[in-house]
């Protein structure tokens, strides 16, 4: 956060000299007219930056299953998302019904973009089903995305140190061919991958066996703490691995629940000034909503929330 801001107000001090001075930029030369645009559309491209949280699609599942998924993504932009990361992509039913190109065409339509999505690679994992991995890459591809994620371990695949390096294994496998067709691979948690084996976890062994040049990690930063872990040491120790954030708060009664971003335990200002400008993509996701909460009111207050409080 402290690199963005201060990007911005380099750049606001610049733009004031173009105002505040014109004789010094009085468009006399090709020059000083090129670099008055590019402070401009500096600026620009910053705070378009700093506006493009998206949302993590599962927190609307209910909705999309009763609403489908046309009226769901109409309303996921009203709230104000750039972005949306997808969930359950099969090559049988597609994006909910529809194929990666109608689906790119939905988000199109209504001005989002899906830098990444959460693909389930158990499968893939146990048996290294090459087929699968080419349907999601393909997927990917089609709707833009830049990222395939691992979003879940099944209980089978880490009941032990061993069988999570046999998972680092594969995901260092699905990793080459995913970078080999010009996307990348990230790993998104829960909390049992922080469940201690003697001097070691699941998590710990993922960071040091999976490539970190081919193998990023999307934190879950409700997960982490969950798991009473602190989510800025796990950046400062592992730098360059944290792409991308699930950003959801805990219920202040009930840790086991989730609500809305700035309404629960979590001092997400602090942790935002110390590790979000290494980010590339956040993700607001809640798993459960309060019984008398509108899904809907919910997102657009987690929107406005991150927007103007925690990324300001």
């Amino acid at each position: 956060m402290n690199k963005r801001r201060s990007f911005l107000q380099a750049a606001g001090f610049l733009l004031a000299g173009v105002f505040l001075a014109p004789s010094l930029t009085s468009c006399s030369s090709n020059t000083e007219a090129v670099q008055e645009d590019a402070a401009v559309e500096t600026v620009t491209a910053v705070n378009d930056a700093e506006e493009e949280l998206g949302i993590q699609l599962y927190t609307l599942r209910e909705q999309i299953g009763q609403e489908g998924i046309e009226s769901v993504i109409a309303k996921v932009a009203d709230a104000g998302y750039k972005k949306v990361e997808t969930y359950g992509y099969s090559k049988e039913n597609g994006f909910w019904g529809l194929s990666p190109q109608q689906f790119s065409e939905l988000l199109k339509k209504h001005n989002l973009t899906s830098p990444s999505g959460h693909y389930g690679f158990d499968q893939i994992i146990a048996g290294g089903n090459d087929e699968i991995l080419t349907s999601y890459i393909d997927a990917a591809k089609a709707i833009g995305q830049t990222y395939i994620t691992v979003p879940y371990l099944g209980d089978n695949l880490r009941q032990s140190p061993e069988d999570y390096r046999k998972v680092a294994q594969a995901i260092n496998q699905a990793a080459k061919r995913v970078n080999e067709e010009g996307l990348k691979l990230a790993y998104h948690n829960h909390d049992f991958e922080f469940q201690n084996y003697d001097s070691t976890t699941g998590y710990q062994i993922l960071l040091e066996e999976t490539d970190p040049e081919l193998v990023k990690m999307e934190l879950d930063l409700y997960w982490a703490y969950r798991a009473g872990k602190d989510p800025v040491v796990l950046m400062q120790e592992n730098p360059g691995r944290f792409v991308m954030w699930h950003v959801k708060d805990m219920d202040k009664n009930d840790p086991k629940l989730n609500t809305e971003i700035g309404s629960g335990s979590i001092d997400y200002k602090s942790l935002f000034e110390k590790a979000a400008a290494d980010v590339e993509h956040i993700y607001v996701e809640q798993e459960n909503f309060a019984p008398n909460m509108d899904p809907y009111q919910s997102i657009r207050q987690s929107q406005n929330y991150v927007t103007e409080t925690l990324l300001q």
